[in-house]
């Protein structure tokens, strides 16, 4: 086996392939090939103790100490996490670019993707002798037996205080590479690299069972290295012969798996995988996000901070289920691009490549007109984000144009609800999107696609008529015949008239009757008139939505903001890059805004500009300013935390509905309002043995992020959350 996988028996070969093949159904995390390479090497008792009966040394492990950078630690290293009380032993399963300028809803600035190690910005490669990156890595912390594993209670502390790991339970670490052309390795050279230097003790143990250098018949560097480097290209040829797995890059899974999550409707399951894959293929078609845009587009897409945009996937996102959850949206991807499109080309005219394997989970581009650009591999890694990037001057000469910066796709924004599915009628809600107003269309829920395909085939035309609630609409905009369109996996109504009245965020209720051809369409009235940044509304409204969508530069004709001046500039980069919040907050660091506006370092005219506009709408409290922290992760805090480099944040706030006598009516003409009491949230003491369900937990949770705490917060032991509402008559 150290001569390769050809060189092997085919009994061998045998043996071999069953035992990986429980390894990997057994083990929760995909199983890299190094990660399979120690299993067989050291030991790995499947549905046991793991390496809980291996030879291993755990005080020769490497430790990586908060706050201090880290050497490298490849997938499949074996580490020690140094915390306040017990250590955290574990194996690193999983491992991924964590670039600070990665956006929340996996936006990535060009030049991230396929940047080296060390890069500084837009053509800047960076001229250190030991480049320094920023990773992710997913612990496996019950690799060594229940023996070596803290409790649950033990992690779920770790996981709040934030410090040794972040609250999924992962290490972001900056990790210091030798060279340049050790940060460029590939992952089984850049393993072999670590089991020949710091892990030397643990390879050549006289305890496991058959010694590399027993193998290879001494203890040269040389023969070491290709011994070693033998054993796992045998391991990586059988892991790819084993039919009942697939692979991603050097990642094996079960197929039994990716069935099981393709049929899954649940948070990651096959609908949000079919959304995160039409969401991509749709990311740089103009017109949808760009009104009259007639130069190439191209849209770089990280899968990771993706993933976590999708309602209830927070929780499927801890531990090693982040690795599971990447590496099964990677492949879903990858079979939607050979399996529809001809080498990336799709029949919209957009070409989906796969530009980064390393950052944020993958890196994948979106480029209209794909037809101009030579086909190749659409799976294999070009960095072409890097390419174009490097070629441009890092310095701007003369002015440059802002950023459009794209709407979000992701399903948390306003996602709607089914309120309603019997025997007579379908009812759902759902706000009205910026890109549905420009265009002229809406979604159909499913159970509504479901019945009209069945019976009217795949483009019907039903009655749409609208209801402004307490409003008056034009005949033609009352009552409209529209198209259904119920392609792929999708529907919806297009061809729709939009109401003058109607804006990004508005809520909408639909209803249609079983079996029948029209769709009934109103807005819900508020008691209430609240004003929300520029729009002052009687209706119902998503306040995500409208925070992200009805900025400065964007309506029913377009979206952009090359007309824009300063101050509308600010106040849409907040908006559109700040930290969201359920209610409406957004919240941004205040020193990234000029180049989230430009994209690059603008000029100093502009720059001053800039600072100009920030000053006046702080003045007029249409922004607030705050304090925040950074974290030794690079993380932004709010409130700051004790011991970080305090920063400065600018927050848009919008308005609330305003609440009619809160505390009761103290005046005696108010008789019908007298008993009427607003309770506010806050946390209530629990029966011993009561614990709170995982609704109240998330309440609690949006809660804190609604006071600006963007870390998250959890609830403390022995309490649940009461919302807020209120009581009386």
């Amino acid at each position: 086996m150290t001569k390769g996988y050809d060189a092997v028996p085919d009994e061998e070969r045998d043996r071999l392939r069953s035992y990986l093949e429980a390894v990997v159904a057994a083990r929760p995390a995909p199983v890299h090939t190094t990660v399979a390479f120690n299993a067989v090497y050291f030991g790995y008792e499947v549905g046991g103790d793991g390496y809980g009966g291996s030879p291993l040394c755990v005080d020769d492990f490497p430790v990586i100490t908060f706050g201090e950078c880290a050497p490298v630690l490849p997938v499949g290293a074996m580490v020690c996490v140094a915390t306040g009380s017990d250590p955290l032993y574990a194996e690193i399963v999983y491992r991924e670019g964590a670039h600070p300028e990665m956006g929340t809803l996996g936006d990535v600035p060009a030049w991230v993707s396929g940047a080296p190690a060390g890069a500084e910005g837009r053509g800047r490669p960076g001229d250190g002798a030991a480049p320094r990156r920023r990773e992710l890595l997913v612990l496996d912390l019950d690799a060594f037996g229940p023996a070596l594993s803290l409790s649950s209670a033990q992690l779920h502390r770790l996981r709040t205080r934030r410090r040794w790991i972040n609250e999924d339970g992962h290490v972001v670490v900056d990790v210091r590479y030798p060279s340049p052309e050790a940060a460029r390795r590939d992952d089984l050279t850049a393993y072999a690299d670590h089991l020949l230097t710091t892990a030397r003790e643990q390879l050549l143990s006289p305890l496991v069972p058959v010694s590399l250098a027993a193998l290879v018949g001494g203890t040269r560097d040389d023969d070491l290295r290709a011994g070693l480097l033998g054993l796992l290209g045998t391991v990586r040829g059988v892991l790819n012969s084993i039919a009942a797995l697939r692979t991603w890059g050097d990642y094996a899974m079960t197929r039994t798996s990716l069935a099981d999550c393709w049929r899954n409707s649940g948070p990651l399951g096959g609908d949000d995988l079919r959304s995160l894959a039409a969401a991509v293929e749709r990311a740089a078609t103009p017109g949808r996000r760009r009104y009259g845009l007639t130069t190439p587009v191209t849209v770089y897409t990280a899968v990771g901070p993706r993933l976590r945009g999708f309602p209830g996937a927070a929780e499927l996102l801890r531990g090693v289920g982040y690795a599971a959850a990447v590496c099964r949206a990677n492949v879903a991807l990858a079979d939607v691009v050979q399996g529809e499109s001809d080498q990336g080309l799709f029949e919209n005219g957009s070409r989906i490549t796969l530009d980064d394997a390393f950052e944020g989970g993958g890196v994948w581009r979106s480029h209209h007109p794909g037809d101009a650009e030579v086909p190749g591999d659409p799976l294999t890694p070009t960095g072409r984000g890097w390419t174009s990037a490097f070629s441009a001057p890092s310095e701007p000469e003369t002015e440059s144009e802002p950023v459009d910066l794209p709407l979000p796709d992701g399903a948390f924004l306003g996602t709607g609800d089914l309120l309603r599915s019997d025997a007579q009628e379908i009812v759902w809600r759902a706000p009205l999107r910026l890109a549905q107003l420009i265009d002229g269309w809406f979604p159909v829920h499913p159970y509504v696609a479901e019945e009209l395909r069945r019976s009217h085939g795949a483009y019907p035309t039903v009655r749409l008529e609208l209801n402004h609630a307490g409003e008056v609409l034009d005949e033609k905009e009352a009552v409209q015949d529209v198209t259904v369109e119920l392609v792929d996996d999708s529907a919806r109504l297009t061809g729709i008239t939009w109401p003058g009245g109607f804006f990004p965020g508005l809520i909408l209720e639909l209803c249609r009757l079983r079996g029948g051809s029209v769709i009934h369409l109103t807005t819900i009235r508020l008691r209430e008139r609240p004003q929300v940044g520029d729009r002052a509304t009687g209706h119902c409204y998503d306040p995500c939505v409208l925070t992200r969508e009805d900025v400065p530069g964007s309506d029913r004709h377009g979206d952009s903001a090359v007309r824009l001046g300063p101050r509308q500039l600010v106040m849409r980069t907040v908006r559109r890059c700040g930290l969201l919040t359920l209610d409406g907050h957004a919240l941004m660091d205040r020193s990234v805004l000029p180049s989230a506006i430009y994209g690059r370092r603008p000029t100093r005219s502009q720059a001053a500009a800039l600072e100009s506009a920030v000053s006046e709408l702080l003045a007029e409290r249409l922004l607030e300013p705050a304090l925040g922290s950074r974290d030794a992760w690079g993380q932004p805090h709010f409130p700051p935390c004790d011991g970080q480099r305090t920063i400065a944040l600018i927050g848009y706030c919008p308005a609330l509905p305003r609440v009619i006598r809160p505390w009761g009516d103290s005046d005696p003409g108010g008789e019908g309002l007298r008993d009427v009491q607003f309770v506010p949230g806050h946390l209530r003491r629990l029966r011993p043995g009561c614990s709170p369900s995982d609704v109240q937990r998330a309440a609690f949770r949006e809660h804190c992020r609604g006071l600006g705490k963007a870390d998250g917060w959890e609830l403390p032991h022995g309490y649940t959350f009461v919302t807020e509402h209120t009581r009386g008559r």
